[in-house]
């Protein structure tokens, strides 16, 4: 498992949630000796345009600041992906984060849709086809989900679940009905952990997550898997269940 990562995802570039300070710190302390570290390169505007409309770059890009950092973002996402190709599982320590940011805009923290950049990037390239894009985070992705609609290459899947049973029920349902993909994209999101904004998921919970993409990946998309980094905002258990997801894809 490599991690992608760069120190300017440290930069506080704004005053949300996922912009706090400390916050890729705590993932980055928790990772550091266990995993080898790989720098990415920005994506750009050409990789941008893959998915976003001329009127959004040009809106991200009055706020130098946070561009400098999405792109940065785009690129981490693309390079986690480059990695899952080469037979490498791969987790993109990146922000801002960017499931809600749809063609031609975005909100809840997100500038840039990164995981629908990397795929994009790949099918364009022609080295995957069908890709199923699993998103664990609290929050639905619709903008992940309205940029892939009506494709019938690219699956997109939020979890559910009242309890945390149902939860994992759901997610082992839904995978264990889905074959012959090529790579796996997780938007791996940490907030609907019992001490985060969801209240619902214990740490061990995302080692089962990351297991549960193992074994599919093994089965359904020869091996190929990485996740990028949504949402989770309380920094004190934060990096234990990056680790913990990071631990069951591995």
């Amino acid at each position: 498992m490599k991690v992608v990562y760069d120190e300017r995802y440290n930069e506080v570039y704004s005053s949300d949630p996922a912009a706090m300070p400390g916050r890729i710190e705590s993932i980055y302390d928790e990772l550091r000796g266990d995993y080898q570290f790989v720098k990415p390169k920005p994506a750009t505007e050409e990789d941008l345009r893959l998915i976003h409309g001329e009127n959004h770059i040009s809106s991200v890009r009055k706020n130098r600041r946070a561009y400098d950092v999405a792109v940065l973002a785009g690129g981490g996402a693309i390079k986690a992906a480059e990695l899952a190709l080469e037979d490498e599982p791969s987790f993109g320590l990146i922000r801002p984060p960017g499931h809600h940011a749809s063609r031609n805009s975005s909100w809840g923290f997100c500038y840039f849709n990164n995981i629908a950049i990397s795929i994009e990037k790949l099918r364009r390239r022609d080295r995957v086809s069908q890709v199923l894009v699993v998103d664990i985070d609290l929050h639905y992705g619709d903008g992940t989900a309205g940029i892939f609609a009506g494709n019938p290459d690219v699956s997109y899947f939020h979890v559910k679940g009242q309890s945390r049973k149902q939860y994992l029920d759901n997610f082992r349902g839904y995978l264990h009905a889905q074959h012959d993909y090529g790579i796996i994209a997780v938007s791996a999101g940490f907030d609907r952990h019992e001490e985060d904004w969801g209240g619902l998921l214990r740490t061990e919970d995302y080692l089962t997550i990351g297991r549960t993409i193992k074994q599919y990946a093994e089965r359904e998309a020869d091996g190929r898997r990485y996740a990028v980094l949504e949402g989770g905002y309380n920094l004190e258990v934060l990096g234990k269940n990056v680790k913990s997801l990071l631990r069951g894809m591995t």
